[in-house]
């Protein structure tokens, strides 16, 4: 299983959570240093939590499930000020 499919299957593990919430993430790329670009979908990309979202949720469950992934981002997201 290739980088990309082991990322996918780990937001496949939250997928539901994101969804009840009229929102879903998808993987815009992996760059050579094993960073993720994610981009947040319907709710996700609106909601004043995405931020806590993004990393206590998304971002643990991938960095858990691949470990060689060193960073997760979400190139929609402005962290909050």
């Amino acid at each position: 299983m290739d980088l990309t499919q082991q990322v996918e299957q780990a937001l496949e593990t939250i997928r539901p959570y994101l969804i009840a919430d009229g929102g879903d993430v998808a993987i815009e790329e992996i760059t050579a240093d094993n960073v993720v670009k994610l981009k947040l979908l319907g709710n996700c990309g609106s909601c004043k939590m995405s931020f806590m979202t993004m990393k206590a949720g998304i971002e643990q469950a991938i960095m858990k499930a691949v470990p060689q992934i060193t960073s997760v981002v979400a190139i929609n997201l402005a962290e909050p000020v």
